[in-house]
């Protein structure tokens, strides 16, 4: 499995939206709103890295979303 943590800045006003939408996304785990420079962290997890490319690619064009930082988790 891999798994991620998505940061996420939306258009003014649309976080809770964007949330109702990243919730019905099978990848997303979790999706909730936070304070600060982002709006919405994410939590994401797939069977590999190609599979989190694609999901990543998928919620970036969900509408309401202006930009994304992923963030993989590493093994050591």
């Amino acid at each position: 499995m891999t798994s991620a943590c998505m940061l996420i800045r939306t258009e003014k006003g649309k976080y809770q939206e964007v949330v109702d939408r990243l919730k019905q996304v099978s990848s997303v785990k979790s999706a909730f709103p936070v304070l600060g420079r982002y709006d919405i962290a994410a939590d994401i997890e797939v069977e590999n890295a190609t599979e989190l490319g694609k999901a990543i690619m998928k919620v970036n064009k969900l509408a309401g979303i202006v930009f994304t930082e992923t963030m993989p988790e590493i093994e050591e």
